[in-house]
């Protein structure tokens, strides 16, 4: 068990120090950026990590593109339904939808489960 939450670690670190690195040469060198960012991916999986959100929310699932806003990608704000974000990569037309609000059932079931815990 300790292994493996060392092994964890180090990929954690080896994510954070690739994603520094593409952040940084992100502007001069796009493909160089996707290139970390494809390196952080496998690196998670063969952790069986999960990469952390905001990493995830800064990349492009499909080009592995690492978001410049402005440059590489478009960020709407929509209202419909429940309102969300919309990340739209300029390089492979993707889009990638984030909540704004949490949905109402988790709200509820947190709630409920808050009620069962202080009723002990």
């Amino acid at each position: 068990m300790k292994q493996q939450t060392n092994v964890k670690q180090i990929a954690r670190q080896r994510i954070q120090i690739l994603f520094e690195q593409a952040k940084k040469v992100a502007r001069a060198d796009p493909k160089l950026a996707a290139l970390y960012v494809l390196s952080a991916r496998k690196i998670a999986m063969a952790a069986k990590t999960w990469l952390p959100l905001e990493f995830r929310r800064e990349t492009c699932k499909e080009c592995n593109a690492l978001f410049v806003h402005g440059v590489n990608c478009r960020v709407r704000i929509k209202q419909k339904r429940e309102p969300h974000v919309v990340v739209t990569c300029l390089n492979c037309g993707n889009q990638t939808r984030m909540q704004l609000r949490e949905k109402k059932e988790q709200k509820q079931l947190g709630q409920v489960n808050n009620q069962n815990e202080t009723s002990r």
